[in-house]
């Protein structure tokens, strides 16, 4: 009776643990998702500087990226840190608005788009 118990205590405890490892496990898609994400860092403090008036714009796009893509542990951990790497990497170059930043906004607009509808056409259902 104790080994049936234990038999089906254990296939519950396997059942209930393998949605959370799944999540854990890298999707395909990830590099692009952490270029999108370090895209939009960067154009959060691109836009900023150069006078957009577009406030957290580009910072609710992550958050609406994030809460799309639900990531858990390490995939969230790295989506966070591409987009601040994105605004980082601009504010220690960046000052004000120049004519080269605003070149990186067009850029990154571009880059971001493609992106987006590649990934769209690829895995969206």
């Amino acid at each position: 009776m104790s080994t049936r118990f234990l038999a089906i205590f254990a296939l519950i405890l396997a059942c209930a643990s393998a949605p959370a490892r799944a999540q854990d496990v890298a999707a395909p898609f990830d590099a692009d998702l952490q270029r999108l994400a370090e895209i939009l860092g960067g154009l959060h403090y691109l836009r900023g500087i150069c006078g957009a008036n577009e406030g957290n714009k580009w910072r609710n796009e992550m958050q609406a990226l994030i809460d799309a893509e639900t990531p858990s542990g390490e995939r969230r951990t790295r989506m966070i840190a591409g987009f601040n790497r994105g605004y980082n990497g601009f504010q220690q170059t960046y000052r004000s608005c120049t004519p080269a930043a605003t070149v990186a906004i067009r850029r990154y607009i571009e880059e971001g788009s493609k992106i987006s509808r590649d990934l769209t056409a690829r895995y969206a259902n």
